[in-house]
């Protein structure tokens, strides 16, 4: 599901669990309502319904015959199945969504109580992330190899450009318009819209401007402000539709640039966040400073996206000499 779809979904665009189904339509009904009325996100949607869909299946294949015969001892023996193949952060994911729906259920008064309730998972944190950062030089080395002699190949160098120099997450990048593009003083802004419905304003680095305003002259886009900045290619003609680019055809556009810029393919846009945070902090910026622009709540976040204690454990390593 795209960034660009709209955010409340149809009960048919997900099938309903046996467990649910057997509970009737009144149940039925306040399934659904669960992943369109309290989450709002769509990615949170889809990774909560795939949680809830998996525990549930579990719970039927168990011979759990309705969803009143779900108790606490249920979900905790799920869990513990769950820790044996799967990542502490997926876990805590499976866990977090089968408590929500619990929860809602029992308020909507399906259920007379929560099982999930006072089931816990292993206590699990992390200092610093685990999406891959690019190394010094192959940012620039993937934005030069970036042929420009067509309107898709400005348009990727452009859309890699605001990743790398706005640290965005690549749903709110390729639901810009080209009027979310728009000068202020004598510089020029960008205007994204996040997760949970948030607006975020960012000055435009000189180097990124440079991009955008040639992009935006040789397309024509720059005098289509109602249009995606950022639109799907037609075919393989080299030219853009006015469709919006989605997010998984921005990621396959990353991995074909990093294979023509013989850099690794396991880099994601994801890659960008964790590079330029780090980048911006070497570089003596605040950590106040890099939450704000990666719009982040928590400055704990932030922190899990830079690198530099990598850098200084690699150096240290070297250290060893035989």
């Amino acid at each position: 599901m795209s960034d660009s779809e709209l955010a409340v979904v149809s009960v048919d665009s997900f099938a309903a669990p046996i467990l649910i189904e057997r509970a009737g339509p009144s149940t039925r009904k306040k399934f659904f309502e669960f992943f369109t009325v309290p989450i709002r996100n769509a990615n949170t949607r889809a990774a909560y319904y795939r949680a809830i869909q998996q525990f549930l299946a579990w719970a039927e294949r168990a011979g759990y015959q309705d969803l009143e015969d779900i108790e606490p001892i249920t979900v905790a023996a799920y869990i513990e199945m769950l820790q044996l193949r799967a990542a502490p952060p997926t876990v805590k994911q499976h866990m977090a969504a089968i408590r929500m729906l619990f929860s809602w259920l029992t308020e909507k008064g399906v259920l007379a109580m929560n099982p999930a309730r006072e089931v816990k998972t292993e206590r699990f944190s992390r200092t610093e992330g685990k999406t891959p950062a690019f190394v010094e030089g192959e940012v620039q080395k993937l934005l030069g190899a970036v042929e420009t002699s067509t309107h898709t190949g400005l348009r990727d160098r452009a859309l890699l450009g605001v990743l790398a120099y706005t640290f965005a997450r690549i749903g709110a990048v390729v639901n810009l318009k080209v009027e979310d593009y728009y000068p202020s003083g004598k510089r020029f802004l960008l205007r994204f819209k996040e997760k949970g419905g948030k607006e975020k304003e960012l000055p435009v680095h000189h180097k990124l401007e440079e991009l955008l305003d040639e992009y935006l002259k040789v397309t024509g886009l720059g005098a289509e402000p109602g249009s995606p900045l950022f639109p799907a290619a037609l075919g393989k003609t080299g030219k853009l539709s006015r469709r919006p680019l989605v997010r998984t055809d921005a990621a396959d556009m990353l991995k074909r640039r990093l294979k023509q810029a013989g850099l690794p393919a396991h880099y994601s846009p994801h890659s960008f966040r964790a590079t330029g945070i780090t980048n911006f902090l070497e570089n003596d910026g605040t950590l106040e400073a890099a939450q704000r622009i990666a719009g982040h709540a928590d400055s704990r976040t932030t922190k899990l996206y830079d690198r530099r204690g990598q850098k200084v454990l690699l150096e240290d390593m070297e250290r060893i000499r035989y």
